[in-house]
């Protein structure tokens, strides 16, 4: 089985940027949350809260939408066409995308391209609480371990040094930078 990560990877952007921004154009309303939000990367930048605490601020958002699901289908509608040429290309019905993007949102893509497997971190979608660990770094690696326990990735794809620990958990590993594909060195990270 082939792995992605999912962000930067085979969708071009931030699919939770993206979202925000989606939205943000038909609630403008939304900005009222920014001072917030900023305060808060302020206090994790200081080392006074974690990553996870400053993105359920950051997913707080949600709970001004009226039909946060609606949203995402119609965000998806009008985003579709950012998903890489290169995985429509090689794409197999036994894909796996692994993210730390919200499973709420990827898991619409993920339906319409016929990924049938999907581990991402679990956020509420009307609260933005997260119900898990962010899936994320070596995270990634227990909750697919979890997910498959006698499986290793053929191959891992991935845009970010941060996933080094699934790279070295495939068998072959390879970095992505917007369309290129490079077979990815874990021993230089």
């Amino acid at each position: 089985m082939n792995v992605y990560d999912f962000d930067g990877t085979i969708y071009r952007g931030d699919s939770s940027v993206d979202f925000y921004a989606y939205c943000l154009k038909r609630r403008p309303q939304l900005l009222m949350g920014l001072p917030r939000f900023f305060v808060h990367c302020v206090l994790y930048k200081l080392g006074k809260i974690s990553k996870r605490e400053l993105k359920e601020v950051y997913f707080h958002f949600l709970t001004k939408l009226d039909d946060a699901e609606g949203f995402v289908r119609q965000f998806w509608n009008r985003n579709e066409d950012r998903i890489k040429h290169w995985y429509l290309q090689q794409k197999s019905e036994d894909d796996v995308v692994i993210t730390a993007s919200p499973e709420f949102l990827v898991s619409e893509i993920c339906t319409r391209l016929g990924i049938h497997s999907l581990i991402a971190t679990q956020v509420d979608i009307h609260s933005g609480r997260f119900l898990s660990e962010n899936c994320h770094d070596e995270e990634k690696v227990k909750r697919f371990r979890k997910e498959f326990p006698d499986s290793r990735p053929t191959a891992f794809y991935s845009d970010t040094q941060s996933d080094l620990p699934m790279a070295r958990l495939a068998e072959r590993a390879y970095l992505v930078e917007d369309d290129q594909i490079k077979e990815w060195d874990i021993n230089q990270g």
